[in-house]
């Protein structure tokens, strides 16, 4: 007898089971941090990344016919291009705690990842590096910031028993935000704005000249291009759409964006509120009261995340980090923040050493799987 049975979805109806599946599965786990439904939506249906990925939808559902677990397949041709690979992804993957249903899942994105022609699969993963990513390995009685994903711990023995290996970890910590930078920071900073002509700029203006935001993800995109790993540049439609819905949220009050003379993006550090809490309290949906609890958080600056931390190629390695750092410290201690998250960054990557000049604990610790199909 057939225990489960997995059902490929299109209709919008059944996409807005699939978005709402984790939060039944999840609904006794207190770090959990449910996804805004609408948002969801939008991803899987009409983001500028559908343009040229391709994605398949399928659910697990039991002899009842109630959902079970849930993947999404993805391939994006331009992250094949530029790694010269052939690879599909999979990514909102979610299950009960029966290896069964994560096995029928897997291998029915497996079975569609082979038809496309592809032979390795990653993930969990996004169509792009703004997505999120990473299933977690370490850190489970932590809730995680906003843009990050949260798992039972079986996941991994799941999909390592499937033959999942692991490709690259992403590190995250929380620090104390107000004690202030080294002074050695505070040196290197005030050296290079007289040696290069630096300023800071003010974020709540670039928000208001399409110019500059065009640059600011210009600078995005070559910054992080040869420096994180996977990325996968952005397209025009993509960076119209991010800069649509990301732009609005940020603040100068807790991020810098450092400028040479002729008014370039040199440097940033972004970060926002943390509103986590508020998205539990949202339950998944802006009305009838969820809207509320995220304008409160969005307004409240005693946690922040730190989302992007970068220099366009040309100011790399010159130390102007120390500029942003520097700024950013200084705000925070104006806006009352005590605590501030890392952005999930690759455990190769020397920039993680920068906090160790703060006091630090370790948050989380999420992985990317690889499998040879």
């Amino acid at each position: 007898m057939v225990k489960y049975t997995v059902r490929e979805i299109s209709s919008r109806r059944d996409i807005r089971k699939f978005i709402a599946f984790p939060d039944r599965l999840y609904r006794h786990c207190p770090q959990y941090v449910p996804a805004l439904h609408g948002d969801q939506m939008r991803s899987l249906t009409k983001c500028a990344s559908l343009k040229y990925c391709k994605r398949k939808l399928w659910v697990a559902e039991n002899a009842d016919g109630k959902i079970v677990g849930r993947i999404c397949g993805m391939i994006n041709p331009r992250y094949n291009e530029f790694y010269s690979k052939k690879r599909a992804r999979f990514g909102w993957f979610d299950c009960i705690d029966d290896f069964e249903v994560a096995k029928v899942l897997l291998s029915t994105a497996e079975q569609w990842a082979r038809s496309e022609g592809m032979t390795e699969i990653h993930g969990p993963l996004y169509y792009n590096t703004m997505g999120k990513q990473g299933m977690l390995v370490e850190g489970f009685d932590h809730t995680p910031v906003f843009n990050c994903l949260y798992n039972y711990s079986y996941y991994n023995d799941f999909v390592t028993a499937f033959g999942y290996t692991k490709e690259c970890d992403w590190l995250e910590y929380r620090m104390i935000s107000d004690e202030g930078v080294p002074d050695k920071v505070v040196r290197i900073a005030g050296l290079l704005k007289e040696k290069y002509h630096l300023h800071e700029g003010n974020l709540d203006r670039l928000k208001k000249d399409p110019a500059m935001i065009r640059k600011f993800f210009d600078a995005y995109n070559k910054a992080f291009a040869s420096a994180v790993y996977n990325f996968i540049p952005f397209t025009d439609e993509e960076i119209e759409e991010e800069s649509k819905a990301f732009m609005p949220y940020l603040k100068d009050k807790v991020s810098s964006i450092i400028l040479d003379e002729n008014d370039d993006l040199v440097a940033f550090g972004i970060a926002v509120p943390h509103i986590s809490e508020a998205l539990k309290k949202a339950k998944g949906h802006l009305f009838p009261f969820g809207w509320y609890h995220i304008l409160k958080a969005m307004n409240k600056f005693d946690t922040v995340d730190l989302m992007l931390n970068g220099a366009v190629p040309s100011w790399q390695n010159k130390g102007v980090s120390a500029l942003f750092h520097s700024a950013l410290s200084d705000k925070y201690t104006a806006a009352g923040a005590h605590w501030a998250y890392s952005n999930p960054q690759i455990e190769t990557n020397s920039a993680v050493n920068i906090w160790a000049s703060y006091q630090h604990e370790f948050h989380m610790r999420r992985r990317c799987y690889l499998k040879e199909l």
